[in-house]
């Protein structure tokens, strides 16, 4: 056939979505890798995603080293986890590591520390990153340097010592490819809106604070829940992890199998929010 109907192309995302539910509920049932004594770098883990993915692997008995950029916060984290024990695993006081991904200079500083902790790292979580709120044609060059220097280019330049998120999945599915031979593996965690101060803390065009907790990010998912799901992957090795619900799941089989209409969906979206915007 030269082309695909609409009717075809609908039965394709369909059956797409039910080989991605099989999958998704064979992968449940492989067992997981213990975490005990396994050293793990956390990112931004003085909030939100991050302080949950501590607490998450803290109980499962991994040995932490939790990196951000306020040393005050980090140390609450780590009371907070000493101090209330979960679990029935052996548990250790986590390691704090002070730096700023954004600083090229003291990412290299930050690593060599890292590595000081225990001599090694078994799990790193490329968890810390800023948000966005504003229009491309809006928005100063400088805010987005900004953006790519902490969700792209620090996370990189972490990586090999010890486009924003999308180039970080795009650097990251490489990267399996190449280190697969060396035994060590990848993990993509994409979690959709998760309920955080994110948006609150995101820039907008012209490099200010945004301030708002949007209504997508506060009908968004449990850090929690997110967190456990991090550890999941960790422990079943898994390559992409999507947590978001049906629609956004269905969009990703969209774009593949049906372009034209994702494109279509995504500019009438676009519209709305400058409507929105507008008024």
């Amino acid at each position: 056939m030269d082309r695909v109907t609409g009717g075809g192309a609908l039965h394709l995302a369909l059956a797409g979505a039910g080989v991605f539910l099989l999958y998704r509920i064979l992968v449940r049932l492989k067992p997981g890798a213990s975490l005990q004594d396994a050293v793990v770098v956390i990112t931004g883990a003085s909030s939100g995603l991050g302080k949950e993915c501590a607490r998450i692997f803290h109980a499962a008995g991994a040995r932490l080293v939790l990196c951000g950029r306020d040393a005050a916060r980090l140390q609450q984290v780590v009371q907070e986890l000493t101090a209330n024990p979960t679990g029935s695993h052996q548990t250790y006081a986590p390691s704090t590591v002070v730096f700023d991904l954004a600083d090229r200079h003291t990412v290299d500083r930050a690593a060599e520390e890292i590595l000081k902790c225990y001599g090694h790292v078994d799990v790193l979580i490329n968890n810390a990153g800023i948000s966005f709120r504003g229009n491309i044609l809006d928005t100063h060059i400088s805010v987005h340097r900004d953006v790519m220097e902490t969700n792209y280019f620090g996370p990189i330049a972490l990586t090999q010592d010890a486009a924003s998120k999308h180039a970080t999945q795009a650097y990251f599915d490489c990267l399996r490819a190449e280190l697969e031979h060396c035994g060590i593996r990848v993990s993509v965690i994409s979690p959709g809106y998760i309920r955080t101060n994110l948006s609150i803390n995101a820039v907008t065009g012209d490099g200010s604070q945004y301030g708002v907790l949007d209504k997508n990010t506060a009908q968004g998912r449990d850090p929690t829940d997110v967190a456990r799901a991090v550890l999941k992957a960790v422990r079943q090795k898994n390559n992409d992890v999507i947590l978001a619900g049906p629609l956004p799941s269905l969009a990703i089989y969209l774009r593949a199998l049906w372009p034209a209409l994702f494109f279509k969906l995504m500019a009438s979206c676009a519209r709305k929010e400058q409507k929105r915007k507008d008024e």
